[in-house]
């Protein structure tokens, strides 16, 4: 067809032709469109609009939680269609496997690309819906990305190579966004996976099993990180604060979606202790224990899409470096753990100043614990927020104070009384009583209320016998301090 003639052709044709050249195969770049392009400078400045590149990028990513951090307004499209080489520009990288190992063995500092990919493949994993992970799994490939990266001997994380030497790897926002990946991407039964998706090779670097020897040198690195509370925190800011105090200096700004955004993530020790277990357990199989579900795991897709919007919370508020007690969307509550822990003569070694191969050569000790939690909540009427009429007892509440870190930020002298739909307390020089309810029971409130504070209490038993949990939850990330008490002996967490 002459370009002349495919000038006459409708606007909203055309760009439906292009549209499905663009779009036919799902995985990669829309390759299939520059053909298209190439054909006149007419064909090709009319498809050179941000609409029609906007609706690319909605085929090829997922865009719900993006709408919903920018806004919906015509600013999306503009940053979808700038966004959208960039992103398969870092994607093909990836798959090249660019930037995962040291170009030079005396190679002191990182790539000037490699903070920019990681940070392109840790946000595209927070905006997931589906379409994110294949990209970066299917397409990119970066399971193998991230296993050179952090275990081979010339990995850009330098983990092998400062171990060989004795020393401890200091924690970087690349390592902290890299192991998150690592956490959010793993899967322990990956062999099934790719012999149904017909895209199976022996070697693939999820294929983690007993006979293996590279699968229990990732987990010994992993056991590095995850038991090594003494150099990696396992949250920021530091967990002995109720409220903390600004962060100083900020974080400097990024780039995110043509915006520049002060975006930090939480430390690595939280994702490299979640996969240290998940691995454990693979590589041990059959002693019956409960482990965390990695989040790529088919079982843990929810029906709602907002699994990622806990961690975004968390990334900004780290970003934003000033902390208040109100609390933010950043929490999640969990009901089963299983402790572990390392000898504890090899972890005073470690506090008096040993080297890593202490803990790598220590026995990890492990046992199960079951826990029964409830949440509860003090509410505060919102008249603002109100359609249902009812009322609480006060429209303006006080939160509990904080106090000793050790006794999860409770008052020294607090007393807590069950109810039959909460629990009251109260606190030494103040004179009234707060009520904080079940959360089976906020539905009953209707939405005119808003959570002030919440306080964690439970139950519990293991092999040193039976206990009972208390806690409370730190507004501005979302962390969870509990004590336990046994019968007797009172340990606290």
């Amino acid at each position: 067809m002459p370009p002349s003639t495919l000038d006459a052709i409708p606007q909203e044709v055309l760009e439906h032709v292009a549209f499905f050249s663009a779009t036919d195969t799902f995985l990669g770049p829309p390759s299939g469109l520059i053909p298209l392009l190439l054909i006149s400078r007419g064909v090709y400045s009319r498809l050179h609009n941000h609409y029609f590149y906007a609706r690319i990028y909605a085929n090829k990513f997922d865009v719900g939680p993006i709408i919903r951090r920018i806004g919906p307004d015509s600013t999306v499209s503009i940053a979808l269609a700038a966004e959208l080489p960039r992103r398969f520009r870092n994607l093909k990288r990836i798959r090249d496997r660019l930037y995962c190992l040291l170009e030079d063995d005396d190679e002191e500092h990182d790539h000037p690309m490699l903070h920019d990919l990681i940070f392109l493949a840790y946000s595209l994993m927070l905006e997931n819906e589906g379409k994110n992970e294949r990209q970066l799994r299917d397409y990119a490939k970066i399971d193998f990305w991230l296993r050179d990266y952090w275990f081979h001997e010339r990995g850009a994380s330098r983990v092998v190579d400062r171990l060989s030497v004795g020393g401890w790897l200091p924690e970087t926002r690349s390592m902290s966004m890299a192991m998150w990946l690592f956490w959010f991407l793993l899967r322990p039964s990956e062999r099934l996976y790719f012999i149904l998706h017909e895209d199976y090779s022996h070697n693939h670097p999820g294929d983690y099993t007993k006979s293996n020897q590279e699968s229990w040198k990732a987990l010994n690195i992993l056991k590095t990180f995850a038991l090594a509370a003494h150099k990696y925190e396992l949250t920021n800011p530091v967990w002995h604060q109720f409220v903390p105090g600004p962060s100083n200096p900020k974080a400097d700004y990024i780039d995110y979606l043509s915006e520049k955004r002060r975006l930090v993530p939480p430390p690595l020790a939280t994702p490299a202790i979640l996969s240290f277990l998940t691995l454990l357990n693979k590589l041990t199989e059959g002693v019956g224990y409960t482990t965390p579900m990695p989040p790529s795991h088919p079982s843990s897709f929810r029906q709602e899409k907002l699994e990622w919007e806990c961690e975004w919370q968390r990334c900004v508020i780290l970003g934003q470096g000033d902390f208040d007690n109100i609390l933010t969307y950043a929490f999640q509550p969990g009901s089963l753990y299983l402790p572990q822990y390392t000898e504890f003569t090899a972890y005073a070694s470690l506090l008096a100043g040993a080297q890593p191969h202490v803990i790598q050569g220590s026995m990890v000790v492990r046992h199960r614990q079951t826990w029964k939690l409830h949440e509860h909540h003090l509410l505060a009427f919102d008249a603002s927020r109100s359609d249902s009429g009812i009322g609480l007892d006060s429209d303006s509440v006080e939160p509990l104070t904080s106090g000793d870190p050790l006794r999860s930020y409770f008052p020294t002298g607090t007393q807590i009384r069950e109810t039959k739909d909460g629990i009251d307390i109260q606190v030494p020089k103040r004179n009234d009583v707060l009520h904080y309810q079940r959360a089976s029971s906020i539905r009953e409130k209707g939405k005119g209320v808003s959570v002030q504070d919440i306080i964690i209490t439970g139950e519990g038993h293991s092999a040193w016998g039976q206990f009972n949990l208390v806690g409370r939850v730190r507004p501005c990330d979302g962390f969870v301090s509990l004590s336990k008490e046994y019968v007797g002996l009172v340990v606290f967490l």
